[in-house]
């Protein structure tokens, strides 16, 4: 009966009630685990018998569940068991205890999807309309850059390499907060910026994959699903909550496509990564896979036909599109950048050399002279880019935007590690930004902007939480948005780090297969109660 209601009221789909079963399982299971510690600590404390040196083991034990993985990656949580996984199936009260920190991580994952869905597939939040102030974007964009470089810029103590860490998280940060104001205040005039920053993604993703393969040679099974993990996980169970396909997130297919593409390409015959032969020859194939794949005519959606299920999309308000137009298209504009990420990554001990060659010249007369003309070529290239390229029409820029993106990103490159001075320093807040943008990007959809309850909808309207006074709201719901964000990062990494270990392809498989068969069980269940409903 409770079922019948449900599905009455909300519409719910066999996805949409399997991911309810699977996360109130879950939660039950936290829960109980979370009720046998505590009669285990009563009793404990009834009977006497915990000595100081125990209670001091136990509190130790509490602190280390209680440590979230932060984006800076310092804490490390160990993989589980898939022994352990099974016998906390069977409510085993050891294997309860030892999984109780997993259990807690997905319990709040199964919260915040409940939140998405509340926010953007029921009728009791307002949305509300978008509207756009140049003035207001400008000015938003410049106090918080002030906030943040007055609040925390970070200087390293140690020679800073070019394109670091810090400073790609950096990069990314900035971008991705112009990117989400584009889609908040619907900033139409910056279509030909936010194309440059979605290229400076996928060309990130090119240069880190590429730096990671090559240098380390860690084709194995862990890294690439920490990969995967990464970014289709949590979108997994959006696209099923909230009834959208994969491609409505395209940044999520897309890069999981280039990422496949450079680990099959390194991956494959890897002994000769390290020829400079077999690497223009693995460049040349990356090459010919975009040029067969995107420039041959008809050979895209033949080859994707196939997967129209996963990469089909159709907008609700152009339902006569081809469902591979969306696809072809988003993946089209940014087929070539994330070669010139390789590429960038390959030359890197190149690049970083010769400007420690300019940083120790003795004349510093002469390193000045040289930085100038540096300078003066990137300003003049980038003259020319802008006018030429840059201010063209949004259709007509789509079209050389392909063939053009790698301009502008090699100049902001070379002008942000000109000097060693500017290579050493980051915005700390944007860099804390930028290890989340996966997380804002897909929340921006659901928890900041509106789809106004229409699966597959674009998010045409704001969330509203206090009408009536939009930048209190905007406030509001920009601080809450971020901070689901962030712990949605932590949640997802954490149940990675429990459930997939690194360097055990066998408990990694089993532990996957057991999460994996726990939510096939609940689709089934599911399946069958719609049956019933039916």
């Amino acid at each position: 009966v409770h079922f019948r209601i449900l599905a009455m009221v909300f519409d719910i789909s066999s996805g949409q009630s399997a991911c309810l079963l699977f996360f109130v399982y879950l939660t039950s299971l936290y829960g109980y685990a979370e009720f046998l510690e505590y009669i285990r600590k009563s009793r404990k404390k009834v009977h006497g018998s915990t000595t100081g040196m125990e209670d001091g083991a136990l509190l130790q034990d509490l602190e280390e569940e209680s440590k979230p993985a932060l984006p800076s990656g310092k804490v490390m949580l160990m993989p589980l068991c898939y022994s352990t996984l099974l016998r906390a199936l069977r409510l085993d009260v050891d294997a309860l205890r030892e999984v109780k920190p997993m259990l807690r991580n997905a319990s709040e994952m199964g919260v915040l999807l409940a939140w998405f869905f509340l926010c953007d597939r029921s009728d009791l939040i307002a949305s509300g309309e978008k509207s756009y102030s140049r003035d207001f974007f400008i000015f938003f964009m410049l106090l918080l850059t002030a906030v943040f470089l007055w609040v925390e810029l970070h200087v390293s103590k140690c020679k800073a390499a070019p394109l670091n860490r810090d400073q790609t998280e950096e990069w990314k940060g900035w971008m991705q907060v112009m990117f989400l104001l584009y889609h908040y205040f619907e900033a139409k005039e910056m279509y030909n910026a936010i194309r440059l920053f979605i290229a400076a993604y996928v060309w990130m993703t090119g240069f880190g994959n590429f730096s990671y393969y090559y240098v380390r040679k860690d084709f194995t099974l862990g890294r690439f699903a920490h990969m995967m993990w990464r970014l289709n996980f949590f979108v997994f169970f959006c696209c099923l909550v909230l009834r959208n396909d994969y491609v409505l997130y395209y940044i999520c297919p897309m890069h999981t496509i280039f990422t496949l593409f450079i680990y099959i390409v390194l991956g494959t015959l890897n002994q000769y990564n390290s020829s400079g032969m077999g690497i223009a020859i693995k460049f040349g194939a990356c090459f010919a896979i975009v040029g067969i794949l995107w420039e041959a005519p008809g050979v895209f959606r033949t080859v994707f036909r196939p997967l129209e299920p996963l990469v089909g999309y159709v907008d609700p308000r152009k339902p006569d599109i081809d469902p591979l137009h969306e696809w072809e298209f988003r993946s089209g504009l940014d087929r070539y950048i994330w070669i010139w990420g390789m590429a960038c990554a390959f030359f890197h001990p190149r690049f970083e050399r010769a400007l420690n060659t300019l940083d120790e010249m003795k004349s510093r007369t002469t390193a000045l002279c040289i930085r100038l003309i540096v300078i003066a070529a990137c300003l003049g290239s980038g003259s020319v880019y802008y006018h030429q390229i840059y201010c063209l029409p949004k259709l007509e820029y789509n079209k050389v935007h392909p063939f053009t993106s790698w301009i502008p990103l090699t100049i902001f490159i070379v002008l942000r590690n000109i000097t060693p001075n500017l290579r050493s320093v980051h915005i700390a807040k944007y860099a804390f930004l930028g290890k989340i943008t996966l997380e804002t990007y897909i929340a921006q959809f659901h928890i900041w902007l509106s789809t106004n309850n229409v699966p597959n909808g674009q998010p045409t309207k704001l969330l509203v939480l206090i009408p009536n006074y939009p930048l209190v709201n905007f406030i509001l719901c920009t601080a809450l948005y971020v901070f689901v964000s962030f712990r949605l990062f932590n949640v997802t990494n954490n149940l990675k780090l429990y459930l997939l270990p690194l360097n055990d392809n066998k408990s990694l498989l089993y532990n996957f297969s057991i999460f994996s068969g726990l939510f096939v069980s609940g689709l089934l269940v599911s399946l069958v109660m719609h049956t019933f409903v039916e």
